[in-house]
């Protein structure tokens, strides 16, 4: 389980999210929020980037991404990604991480989850998505009409 981090010391002059450079599942995904935050986040890897922040362990780094505001405040795991998205004017997620306990945990749990399975997501994510995260193809609803078909005819 990821440590929820709520302040730096050591403040950014902009708004950067910090994740794993060696994650395909975190790849693909910071593509396609740092497309959707045009410019208002900069993304950087914890590899390249975690000594600017020596108050947070690495090791808290390794397990989950953080979004560093310029006023310290650090938004720690999927929270992380609610609030990239705040940043593009996507305001419902955080917003309901922050107010409903319930979101929070399930939010978190899911989360944990994923990070734990990033090979099987990322492969899913492929499959679903397909492999470009600036053209998403939707083949979800491809299968899931394929499944409602043959549950029908059978």
């Amino acid at each position: 389980m990821f440590g929820r981090i709520d302040h730096t010391n050591y403040p950014p002059k902009q708004n950067v999210l910090i994740w794993d450079g060696k994650c395909g599942f975190c790849k693909f995904w910071k593509t396609r929020w740092e497309e959707k935050t045009k410019g208002k986040i900069r993304f950087k890897t914890y590899q390249e980037f975690a000594q600017n922040f020596p108050d947070i362990p690495l090791k808290e780094f390794k397990k989950a991404s953080r979004l560093i505001e310029p006023d310290g405040k650090v938004y720690s795991g999927p929270d992380s990604a609610y609030r990239s998205l705040w940043h593009s004017g996507t305001t419902f997620h955080h917003e309901l991480y922050q107010s409903n306990n319930f979101f929070r945990k399930f939010s978190d749990h899911a989360y944990n989850h994923i990070a734990k399975n990033r090979h099987f997501y990322f492969r899913l994510t492929k499959f679903l998505f397909g492999n470009n995260p600036l053209n998403l193809k939707h083949y979800w609803i491809f299968y899931l009409v394929l499944i409602i078909l043959i549950l029908f005819l059978l």
